[in-house]
Order: structure tokens, then C-alpha cells, then sequence
């Protein structure tokens, strides 16, 4: 077979190819350059062979920090790498691309091979999974926390005073956020203080500021948390830890709109929107006398009530793909996924730090995890001791067993009552009889 009939074959099968690929030479010109490549480019072959490879490809990464640059130069291969390029129309357009070494028939190395794939239409496909299950930052496709978002643009547009109820690590600062992006105030500040970190005499002084020579050293005015969130939102953070003293000066701005710096003897108007939140039954601290009822019912117009990760364990997959994407960004990473064992690790976690907790162990996945999927090995210690039903350890679990897990940890939670767990993920009873046949799960007889 002559060189020309070799060419020929090795053109066909390029074009074959539904990913695009091009070789270079050590001079960094192209040599050859298939049909995927043209059109995902949008410039035709004539065009790119011998022309340098940066001026055709115009990726983000041409300029100091060429894969396929430093594939020749150590002969490592760079696998699915996602990088930006500029097709012929100026459009920015994501690929990912894999890089190798070409040599000849005596093993010398002669140039590269990249091949790169369009992500144009998977991540259209993201968006609109972000769009339909994502609202400022919060992530989730739980039916409980659906109905959270429904109501989120309504409490946006009023004044009304919410209270956000929800364990710690939930996102209650998230969702005062939301309310506050989504609303007329949002051009205005969004401050947020945490009542329970602060003694009272620091409190009162944090949330109305102070005059000069109210005290000691105060040496100038200070304007308070108030002050600074005016025509804006306030947040105060784990309002059950206030004291009763300072409940009595909160519930008078929450009256009248009106409070008093310390030392000052004139009253200040305040056009300040307030959000609660905690962490602690309110309605049992006013019984027990530790919460002031006309305050209570003053921040308590609207209630919002922020389920636990352990409630809505669907979310798991969402927010870790969420989480992965935003380590990736902040570290420049190329983490791409999770296995299905570590995955079912996480679902079987109760996570009583909730989302934080969450968030906090795929940070420490990526301290040692450096590219390719998350695996069990780089989870925290612990983390995969879970069950079945069986109380047997698993060390390699498939989707059946993450499924069975999740169903055996929600019908625990609820006491392996079938009606009352299907009506807390949102699913007909049925389902969960089902599941429980078609899963094989063990019960205990009540």
C-alpha cells in the first residue's frame, strides 16, 4: 500500500470519529484535522492543516498553559480536561479534551494527538437542571424544598417579617439571601449578625451602635448592624440565644420601626426589613417563659421551616454535583464525578451537620483527591461504615444498594411507619410497599 492509500484510510477512519481530532507536529502544525473537528470549530480542513494549532483551536488554555504542550514535554497524557475555545463565528463553546503522544514506526516522538468533544449540548442540559432545581444557590429537587421555592418570590415581594426554622448547616442564611435578592431591597445592604455569638452588652451595642462617650474608649459615633442594613434586610441569626433584656428593645423596633443608639437620648427611625432564624423550638421557649410571646409572634408573620438533609436525601447526588463543580472553579480542578460506592456512602449518612456538613467533606475530598472521580479511599474516616438492613458493611455498592439504603434510612427516621415516610418524600404509599418488595428489605415487625 502506498503513502498516499495509507493517508486515505487514515482519513476515512478520522472522519468516522463522531469526536474531533487533529495531530500536530513538533513545529506545532497541523497535519491532520477530521470532519468532527471541522464542525465543531466551524473551520474547514483546507483552512487549519498547516496552520499552528492556536490559531485554529483559540482555547483559553493556547497561551501557558497548553495540554498538549506539556504532554509532549513530559509524554503524560491529559485526559478529559474542559477548557473554552472560540469557534469561527466568535462564539465561546466548552470542550473537553484528551491529549497523547505521537510517534513513528521506531517509537520517536513526532508531534501530538488531541481529541476534544463538544460540551455545548450537555451543558445546556446542566442550565436547565440548575434552572428547574436550583434558587439562589440553594440546590434541591426534594418536593419539601420545592414548596419553599414556590412561595419565595410572594414573601420577596412583601415586608413582612419571616422566621426561618431549621437545624444548623440547613442554609437559613441562604434563604434570607434569596428573599432578599428576589425582593424591591435588593439594591440595598443584606446584613446578617448572629445573636447567639455575642454577650449582651456586645449585642446591643453590634445591633443599634453607640454615640461618642457612651462608654469608654468610644471615642467616635458607630453606626449599627441597623444602621448599615437601612432601606435593606437584617438577619438576626439564632434569635432564640437573645436575652430577655435585649428581646424587650428588639420588639419595640419590630412596633414602632424606631430604636436608640447607646448613649444617645433621640430615637432613630429604621426602614429595615427583618428576617429570624433558629435553630430552637420558639414556641417551647415561650412556653417555658425564656422567649417573650408578643415577640414571638411579632417576627413569626411567616414561618418557614427548613428540612434536615437527613430528610431529604434525594438532594445528595444534586448538591454533591453542585459542590464538585464549585471546589472545581475555586481550586482549578478537573474533578469529574463520584462512584457509586462513595455515593451510597454519603446516602447512607444521617449528616447531622446537615448541608454544611456535606459541603465541608467534599472540600476535604479535594485536598486528597486530584482528578478522575471521587472514591470511597478519599471520604472521611467512618463515612462508609453503613447498612443495608442487615447491619453487614459494604464495600462496593451498586445502585440497587444506595436505593435500598435511602429506603431503609427514611422508614427508620419515621419509625418503619410506610405512610408516614412516603408522605415525607413526597411519593404515593404504594411505592414504598413496593420498594420494600422489589429492594428486599427486612422491616422489624413492630
Amino acid at each position: 500500500m502506498n503513502d498516499a492509500s495509507r493517508r486515505n484510510d487514515r482519513d476515512i477512519i478520522l472522519d468516522s470519529i463522531t469526536e474531533g481530532v487533529f495531530t500536530v507536529d513538533r513545529k506545532w502544525r497541523i497535519k491532520s484535522f477530521n470532519r468532527a473537528a471541522e464542525e465543531i470549530t466551524g473551520i474547514p480542513r483546507s483552512r487549519a492543516i498547516g496552520q499552528p494549532c492556536k490559531d485554529i483551536l483559540r482555547a483559553n488554555i493556547c497561551e501557558g498553559k497548553c495540554a498538549l504542550a506539556k504532554t509532549i514535554r513530559t509524554g503524560e497524557s491529559i485526559i478529559c480536561k474542559r477548557v473554552t475555545l472560540l469557534d469561527a463565528n466568535g462564539q465561546q463553546r466548552p470542550i473537553n479534551i484528551t491529549t497523547a503522544l505521537l510517534k513513528d514506526e521506531e517509537g520517536n516522538v513526532i508531534g501530538g494527538v488531541e481529541t476534544f468533544r463538544d460540551l455545548s449540548r450537555i451543558e445546556q442540559l446542566q442550565k436547565e437542571i440548575q434552572q428547574k432545581y436550583e434558587v439562589a444557590d440553594i440546590v434541591s429537587c426534594s418536593h419539601r424544598m420545592r414548596e419553599l421555592f414556590d412561595i419565595l418570590p410572594g414573601l420577596a415581594e412583601s415586608s413582612s417579617t419571616v422566621l426561618i426554622d431549621g437545624e444548623s448547616g440547613t442554609g437559613k442564611e441562604l434563604f434570607a439571601r434569596a428573599i432578599h435578592g428576589m425582593s424591591w431591597r435588593k439594591r440595598r445592604p443584606f446584613v446578617a449578625v448572629n445573636c447567639g455569638a455575642l454577650p449582651d452588652t456586645l449585642l446591643e451595642s453590634e445591633l443599634f451602635g453607640y454615640m461618642a462617650g457612651a462608654f469608654t474608649d468610644a471615642k467616635r459615633d458607630k453606626p449599627g448592624r441597623f444602621a448599615l442594613a437601612e432601606g435593606g434586610t437584617l438577619l438576626l441569626d439564632e434569635i432564640g440565644d437573645v436575652s430577655p433584656a435585649m428581646q424587650v428593645r428588639l420588639l419595640r423596633f419590630m412596633q414602632e420601626k424606631v430604636y436608640e443608639p447607646l448613649g444617645s437620648v433621640e430615637s432613630v427611625k429604621g426602614d429595615v426589613r427583618v428576617i429570624a432564624a433558629t435553630n430552637k423550638n420558639l414556641a417551647q421557649l415561650v412556653k417555658d417563659g425564656s422567649f417573650r410571646e408578643d415577640l414571638y409572634y411579632r417576627i413569626n408573620i411567616v414561618k418557614m421551616e427548613i428540612p434536615p438533609l437527613r430528610d431529604r436525601m434525594e438532594d445528595i447526588s444534586l448538591l454533591v454535583t453542585h459542590f464538585i463543580e464549585r471546589f472545581n472553579r475555586l481550586q482549578d480542578k478537573e474533578i469529574t464525578g463520584i462512584t457509586e460506592g462513595a455515593l451510597a456512602c454519603l446516602m447512607a449518612h444521617d449528616f447531622p451537620g446537615n448541608v454544611r456538613e456535606l459541603e465541608n467533606i467534599i472540600e476535604r475530598v479535594f485536598v486528597l483527591c486530584h482528578s478522575g472521580e471521587i472514591e470511597q479511599s478519599h471520604l472521611p474516616p467512618g463515612i462508609c461504615a453503613v447498612s443495608t438492613g442487615d447491619e453487614s458493611p459494604y464495600s462496593q455498592a451498586s445502585f440497587r444498594q444506595m436505593e435500598a439504603t435511602f429506603f431503609m434510612n427514611a422508614l427508620r427516621r419515621h419509625n418503619w411507619n410506610r405512610t408516614r415516610t412516603a408522605e415525607a418524600l413526597g411519593i404515593h404509599k404504594t411505592t414504598i410497599f413496593r420498594k420494600i418488595k422489589v429492594l428486599g428489605l427486612k422491616i422489624p415487625r413492630r
